[in-house]
């Protein structure tokens, strides 16, 4: 079992302090003003460096990359294709992938000079290879060709580093649980758990009515690191990290692992090794997921459809909030919304963050098209009916109301989307996505908690290995 490792972004991840963003919006190309809303405006500390004008004669290439499944691939390829009929002097070229290796391509495409011209990016990219401002263009600088004022000013303001609107957020997520009721129901039970004890139930009942290879949850190493913070915020009342400093001590790391232990020993959630020995690394894509042996994933409120994906058509999939359950078969259309889980009585805990952005390369030829063409992704009628909520509930405000208008808003994610942001209110902390904590193979937490499952590590080892890699990180 590896060792924790030094995490090597900590210095650049360590300047990228969140900072006031400024920048006013002149004329949007598309949003209209009905949909504009006052909540969503900013107030400008400093305009536009200059006044732009897009390019409609000149042959102009532009690229752009993301990772995601084929539904979003589709959705992408056909926004940029109506892009360049608006534009037909712009040629848009797509590259994508999914998300295995895709950071660490995209880290050495950044480093080389050579990445797209607009990225999909990941929140934590900003700080991680953008600390210092040097990878993506303050896009406050084109606020006259990319309309901002269709953004909350806190989704704004979390993706400014080093003074710099370094990518516009694409959506806010957060975690949420998803039940397949179908399982439930084969084993009696009428509904999906709605307290911690409801849970612990329902694994006994499993286990006694299915036999062992059933399980009401699985978790990944990072959905168990998740799973604890947002108990020991809820029992604790205390954010994560203030200011670059972890507010948990040894002791309560311990008792957190120790409480995800007892999910294992309970028969909640299968160990890791279990699930490794299954090929079940990647929960949804599994078979013990495909044929309802797993009932539950602890995941982003966006991944509804890529979760469902694989179930079975006679399958029930039932999406459940942090933990307070009511009945999940009033519908039984096989998609329900429940309410939230929580694990403590001081605080509802957990967070929400921005899910991806779009930003503009340094290293981009043309970035006042390629900002035309972030604008009409995210808020253009054209662009913004096709995205729909391919990429998680749309930031914008001109983009959700257009994205609705065309029926393009799945309404389990708007439903599960509303349900996180009313419940979580944590703040979350950039470094808690460094590469070096959560990657697979090499990361702190898959360190510990594979650690830990394989019984490489007591509680308390494994607590002070979990405590020593954060501290450094944020160090």
């Amino acid at each position: 079992m590896k060792k924790a490792i030094a995490l090597a972004m900590a210095s650049v991840m360590a300047a990228g302090l969140l900072a006031g963003c400024g920048g006013s919006a002149a004329n949007s190309t598309a949003a209209s003003s009905e949909v504009a809303s006052s909540e969503a405006a900013f107030t400008s500390t400093e305009a536009a460096t200059e006044a732009h004008t897009i390019n409609t004669t000149d042959p102009i290439t532009l690229t752009i990359s993301w990772w995601g499944g084929d539904a979003r691939q589709a959705a992408y390829e056909a926004a940029c294709k109506a892009f360049t009929e608006k534009y037909p002097n712009i040629t848009v070229e797509c590259t994508y992938g999914p998300w295995n290796g895709w950071e660490e391509a995209q880290s050495t495409a950044l480093a080389a000079g050579n990445a797209a011209d607009v990225m999909q990016v990941n929140w934590n990219w900003l700080f991680q290879y953008s600390g210092k401002g040097q990878s993506f263009v303050n896009l406050n600088d084109y606020s006259d060709v990319l309309d901002l004022t269709q953004f909350p000013s806190n989704a704004l303001d979390a993706c400014t580093v080093a003074d710099s609107l370094q990518a516009v957020p694409v959506a806010m997520a957060g975690r949420i649980f998803y039940w397949n009721i179908a399982t439930f129901k084969k084993a009696g039970l009428d509904h999906y758990p709605t307290t911690e004890q409801e849970l612990l139930d329902a694994a006994k009942t499993f286990q006694e009515k299915l036999g062992d290879d059933y399980y009401p949850l699985a978790a990944t190493t990072l959905d168990r690191m998740i799973m604890m913070t947002f108990y020991l915020e809820s029992k604790y009342g205390e954010p994560w990290v203030t200011d670059s400093t972890l507010n948990y001590t040894v002791e309560q790391l311990q008792e957190g692992l120790e409480w995800i232990q007892s999910l294992e020993d309970n028969h909640v959630m299968p160990d890791l090794k279990t699930m490794n020995a299954a090929g079940d690394k990647n929960i949804t894509d599994g078979q013990a997921w495909i044929t309802g042996k797993y009932a539950g994933i602890f995941t982003w409120d966006s991944s509804a459809l890529s979760s469902s994906q694989n179930l079975p058509d006679d399958a029930e999939f039932v999406v459940g909030d942090e933990i307070k359950y009511q009945s999940a078969l009033a519908d039984n259309s096989g998609f329900t919304v429940g309410e939230e889980i929580k694990f403590g009585d001081k605080a509802n805990g957990g967070f929400s963050k921005v899910s991806m952005g779009m930003a503009i390369t340094k290293s981009c030829q043309h970035p006042v098209e390629a900002a035309a063409l972030i604008n009409f992704i995210l808020n253009e009628k054209e662009g913004a009916s096709i995205m729909g909520t391919q990429c998680g509930m749309v930031c914008s405000k001109a983009g959700q109301e257009y994205a609705k208008e065309a029926g393009a808003v799945n309404e389990l994610i708007l439903e599960a989307n509303t349900k996180v942001m009313a419940f979580v209110d944590q703040p979350f902390d950039p470094c808690y996505e460094s590469t070096s904590l959560k990657d697979e193979t090499n990361g702190v937490y898959s360190d510990v908690f594979e650690g830990f499952s394989y019984d490489q590590y007591d509680s308390t080892e494994a607590a002070q290995i979990l405590y020593d890699g954060i501290c450094e990180a944020l160090a």
